[in-house]
């Protein structure tokens, strides 16, 4: 079985501890990793190899920052658009594991809707649906995955009325990230967890937030159909936004049976 997770660490050297703990007990295939916040010669890969995986990872100092993990040998296929756009921040990295291709991303959050970022952020996610375009076809075997900045429908945040209009709950986001969608990409999550009620980040400042469901689902694991109909199940691990010291996002996994691709 072939089990990835994404997962917003804040830091991955603040929380190493809950990281190899997490892997020690849930041993996925792959793991993508946002906002590493390091540079690359700082980033604790011996560590990650003495807990079996091996590492690819793009990163800058105090911000952003996206890693891939995998007890498999990856191979790294692009770093960053390769449009000759704006530089991107260490916000993308692109692996191989097998035959999946594993897109990990670290979208732009926009700051307010009146702000440059906003744009840029509209923007990021046209030039991520070009890039697929030329780097793949929804005919193979890709998944998509990382911290979105995006909750895509109502039940993806805790109070859909209130929050309409945030940068991350906006109509225009909407329409951004549901066009990168229409390339061809199945919500994974959703298609095995139609409720709602289902967080992946909860804000430090809101007391009690797990307990109150009072949250956001930000992160997410979207495939191409080869590998979205072999998806077996999908589902948020709270413990690590639990843990002393956490993360204020937590992993989402997802399971694919597709052992003969890897």
């Amino acid at each position: 079985m072939f089990r990835i997770a994404t997962f917003n660490v804040n830091s991955v050297r603040a929380r190493l501890p809950i990281l190899l703990n997490w892997l020690e007990s849930e041993r996925p295939t792959v793991v993508c990793l946002q906002e590493t916040k390091t540079q690359d010669v700082t980033f604790p890969a011996d560590e990650i190899a003495a807990a079996g995986y091996h590492a690819v990872f793009a990163g800058e100092k105090s911000y952003n920052g996206v890693a891939v993990l995998s007890d498999q040998e990856i191979e790294v296929v692009q770093n960053g658009f390769a449009d000759g756009g704006p530089a991107d921040e260490s916000r993308l990295i692109i692996a191989r594991v097998g035959d999946v291709t594993i897109c990990n991303s670290y979208v732009p959050q926009g700051r307010a809707t009146d702000h440059p970022m906003f744009a840029y952020k509209l923007e990021w996610f046209a030039r991520l649906r070009r890039m697929f375009e030329t780097i793949s076809s929804p005919s193979e075997p890709l998944i998509w995955c990382g911290d979105f900045n995006v909750a895509p429908e109502p039940m993806d945040v805790h109070d859909p009325k209130r929050l309409l209009g945030h940068v991350c709950f906006h109509p225009d986001a909407h329409a951004a990230l549901a066009d990168v969608k229409t390339w061809g990409f199945t919500d994974v999550f959703r298609k095995h967890r139609p409720d709602p009620g289902e967080f992946s980040y909860f804000d430090y400042r809101v007391k009690n937030a797990i307990e109150r469901k009072v949250g956001w689902r930000i992160d997410h694991i979207w495939a191409t159909q080869p590998v979205a109909e072999r998806s077996v199940d999908a589902w948020i691990d709270l413990a690590p936004r639990q843990a002393e010291r956490p993360s204020d996002h937590t992993p989402m996994l997802a399971e694919f049976d597709i052992g003969e691709l890897c």
